[in-house]
């Protein structure tokens, strides 16, 4: 019965043109999903990118401040004394 209805739907030129419109809406409406999800991960990784960039930004200020550290108590003290500090 479902198969003849689909043959008698098939065989009519309305039907093949509508089938035609639903199959082209529907193809659209994925590749706008698709689109939508890689816009998402887009963003998830330039979100990920600049968190990772602000740590290595924080990392490389530490090095630079540990590079200017007084060596030891008397390095402290001349540095202290002369106003270098």
């Amino acid at each position: 019965m479902i198969g003849e209805l689909l043959a008698a739907l098939a065989g009519s030129a309305w039907a093949r043109t509508a089938l035609r419109y639903v199959v082209t809406a529907l193809a659209i409406l994925l590749f706008l999903l698709a689109l939508r999800r890689a816009g998402e991960r887009a963003g998830r990784l330039a979100e990920q990118l600049e968190t990772t960039e602000r740590s290595h930004n924080a990392q490389k200020r530490m090095l630079e401040a540990a590079a200017r550290r007084p060596r030891d108590r008397s390095d402290l003290a001349d540095r202290l004394h002369n106003g270098r500090f």
